[in-house]
């Protein structure tokens, strides 16, 4: 049994997913199908003896969708993949993001030109629309000075290329239903503006047609080219948010090092990072990219670990400790022995999550795609239903001229009503405001599934560093363990030593003499002790900056310790004279912000891979209960799924590479403009500033985003509920009532119009 991973192509709606899973779990071999409508993709497990990816796109291609085989096979052991020639091998090909990319890039640019053709014409059309609605109801309003007859005219030309040119998908929806008997969102607007084009068609081209049936001098050209517009242009936004699939991988992939400088037959050679192999000796000098898993052989450094780990300040690295590959080595050159490559390195693994993640995620999509199932049968049913009620039975207690008349008005009028112009309208329009709400307010949400998730979030995990913290280590304690020094002496001297070195945590005590308003003193005989510390002559004193001594037992050491800071020794002529302690310290905001989100009633926890003793403590002080720390990158995404798994819905917040996995797995993702791109791209809510005090008004945002979405669904589909059946004609044989086409347009657009103003009124929503 084979479990594959394959791109769908041509997927429109919620519906069109049930489609796909229907058509292929039919075929004999294949055991279960999981589409994705959200991701676009299928995982699918299947016997490779009985059918194949050619037979699969053979059943499914008619219906106006194919897969793409060129996906990662999960089936593929690890030894397989091990033995692969990497060299031959473009990673970003294999995940199938070359092909994904230009086929939506495509796919945009051709949709893009139907919009600007489209939407002016719409737009004009539209507001004549309200023109001629407002015009019948208020007689102060001047008619509109057109003549009917060149109206017709014109829009018959317009109508005609809006319906086979701009509207074919929606055709093409019409012919499947006719010949394969399946149905989405797509073929009831098909339908209806289809019925609507002929009908309109049929009254301007042949006049002896509407007098035949008895019908008035109405067309319904303006509703083609509206409704048309109006999806098209949502279907491109749609296709122009979905090309950012992928992306994150690939900037994960942009990460690693493209060149290794490795030790072969006692030469340093540089060759491309594909081609290193298990136990290749590789030499990083100061300020190189590890390029793959290792243990150092060699030297001693300091390896900015933040992208992989979420450590602020980074770690110094021995003999026989671990490096990661893509993490920067800051200090110091290193030898180290290869011990994972392609994809069995830490960074391969976290693309392999993020990837995981995204297929897994249930497909969102618009309440009117998941309910387009029952929905487009039944309208088809009612009109087909209506259409021949009228002619046999309304023809024994009419002329059978006046009920065919009858029935075909009723059959334009239901399916007329029915068109889901405010169906379409009802999630977009709430969602285009409250996205410009939340820019406003510098909250960059993505997609309408973030904010559906977003109001429906019970649990805030956050990580530490660069979330709630800084991100960036600080000086927090200098101690003085010598009456001849005062804490400006000591920093003085340590700064003025400390701007001569490249390690990261200099630069913080460097720092600190200007935060002071100190001056530096002239420093002479620098030298830099790797791994351990610098000497200095100032002032004509010999300075020793280095860490403690392992097991120290001095009290203050110890203390400053349990507060997860890293401390600093000064030596001045051979005695120690005072420490200096290092933190990554919390936001301004964090405290008041996690308060806030608590007296909301949602659960707050921190996710981190820092230790523990340093989690608790930064915890304490924003007044964070639970900790899940030392959690190594791999593992984070599965603490989130153990939650999910509980019941809880959860928003993970984070900005760094090694959040990106959790933040995809997440319900929803939420992270800061101030961290790594791939944090950015995997999140489905990004804050400007890091600003974490948005978190909350992101919450209240979703929450009047998604009561606005319902509200205007209940609007679209109650005048469907009340329209559809007068349309038919079930109120004729009781009152005389019957619905005619033309009222069934205004009710269409009243519809619009309803749904459109309730939308707006999150405009003026303060969060």
């Amino acid at each position: 049994m084979i479990s594959k991973s394959f791109k769908v192509n041509g997927m429109h709606c919620a519906s069109c997913s049930a489609i796909i899973s229907d058509r292929l779990t039919k075929l004999d071999g294949i055991k279960t199908v999981d589409v994705n409508f959200a991701t676009e993709k299928a995982k699918i497990d299947f016997d490779g003896e009985k059918v194949n990816p050619d037979l699969m796109n053979s059943e499914i291609e008619k219906l106006g969708y194919t897969i793409e085989s060129n996906e990662g096979d999960s089936s593929l052991s690890s030894d397989t993949v091990m033995n692969m020639d990497m060299s031959n091998m473009d990673h970003s090909e294999h995940l199938g993001l070359h092909s994904s990319k230009e086929i939506k890039e495509k796919e945009l640019a051709e949709q893009k030109n139907k919009v600007w053709f489209v939407m002016p014409l719409a737009l004009i059309i539209f507001v004549f629309m309200m023109w001629d609605i407002f015009d019948n109801i208020f007689l102060s309003i001047p008619d509109i000075p057109i003549s009917m007859g060149v109206a017709n005219s014109v829009l018959l030309i317009f109508a005609t290329v809006v319906m086979f040119w701009v509207g074919k998908p929606f055709v093409l929806g019409v012919v499947r239903f006719i010949k394969y008997r399946v149905a989405n969102m797509d073929t009831l607007i098909g339908i209806g503006t289809l019925t609507a084009y002929i009908y309109s068609a049929g009254i301007v081209l042949f006049p002896q047609f509407q007098k035949l049936i008895q019908a008035p001098n109405v067309t319904y050209f303006d509703v083609v080219i509206v409704v048309i517009g109006f999806v098209t242009f949502g279907k491109y936004l749609e296709t122009k948010s979905k090309q950012k699939t992928g992306e994150a991988i690939e900037k994960l992939l942009n990460l690693q090092a493209k060149t290794a400088l490795v030790m072969r037959n006692g030469v340093e050679t540089e060759i491309f990072v594909d081609d290193v192999v298990l136990g290749d000796m590789i030499i990083v000098k100061p300020g190189g990219k590890i390029p793959v898993d290792g243990k150092i052989i060699e030297g001693n450094t300091s390896i900015d670990e933040s992208m992989i780990t979420g450590e602020s300040i980074p770690s110094d690295k021995v003999v026989g400790d671990i490096v990661i590959g893509a993490t920067i080595n800051k200090q110091g050159s290193i030898k180290f022995e290869a011990t994972k490559i392609g994809g069995e390195t830490m960074l391969s693994n976290i693309i392999k999550m993020v990837e995981e993640a995204q297929g897994s995620k249930a497909p969102i999509a618009a309440m009117a795609d998941r309910i387009s199932s029952v929905f487009v049968p039944i309208v088809l049913v009612i009109a087909f239903t209506s259409l021949l009620v009228w002619i046999f039975v309304g023809g024994m207690f009419m002329s059978q001229a006046t009920a065919i008349s009858y029935g075909i008005l009723s059959f334009v009028g239901v399916l007329v009503i029915a068109c889901p112009c405010a169906l379409g309208l009802a999630t977009p329009t709430a969602i285009i405001v409250g996205v410009g709400k939340g820019a406003e307010y510098g909250i960059l949400v993505k997609g309408a599934e973030n904010l559906e998730f977003l109001s429906k979030v019970d649990t805030i995990v956050f990580d530490k560093t660069g979330t709630i913290t800084k991100g960036k280590p600080e000086v927090t304690n200098v101690i003085t363990l010598d009456n001849l020094y005062s804490e400006d002496e000591i920093i003085k001297i340590a700064g003025s030593v400390e701007k001569m070195s490249e390690h990261p945590l200099a630069e913080a005590i460097a720092k600190e003499v200007e935060l002071r308003k100190l001056s530096y003193e002239l420093v002479s005989n620098f030298v830099s002790l790797e791994g351990v510390g610098v000497k200095a002559e100032v002032l004509n004193k010999n300075v020793y900056i280095h860490k403690p001594e392992r097991g120290d037992k001095d009290e203050n050491i110890v203390t400053l310790q349990e507060e997860g800071k890293t401390v600093v020794v000064i030596e001045i002529d051979n005695k120690v004279v005072g420490l200096i302690a290092l933190s990554d310290t919390l936001k301004d905001e964090a405290i008041t912000s996690i308060e806030k989100l608590n007296k909301m009633g949602l659960e707050v926890i921190m996710l981190t891979g820092d230790n523990r003793i340093a989690a608790e403590y930064i915890a304490k002080q924003a007044n964070i209960d639970t900790v899940i720390a030392e959690v190594l990158p791999n593992e984070k995404a599965g603490k989130i799924k153990e939650l999910q798994s509980r019941g809880k819905i959860v928003a993970m917040v984070g900005d760094g590479i090694n959040d990106a996995p959790a933040l995809v797995q997440a319900n929803v993702g939420i992270a800061m403009a101030t961290g790594t791109d791939i944090a950015i791209e995997s999140a489905g809510i990004t804050l400007l500033h890091g600003d974490i005090r948005k978190i909350s008004q992101a919450v209240m945002l979703s929450k009047a985003t998604m009561r606005t979405v319902k509200q205007n669904l209940f609007w679209a589909f109650i005048y469907n509920a009340i329209g559809i059946p007068i349309a038919a004609g079930l109120l004729y044989p009781i009152w005389g009532i019957f619905l005619n086409p033309i009222f069934a347009g205004l009710a269409m657009a009243f519809s619009s119009v309803s749904v459109v103003s309730n939308s707006l009124r999150l405009k003026v929503k303060k969060l």
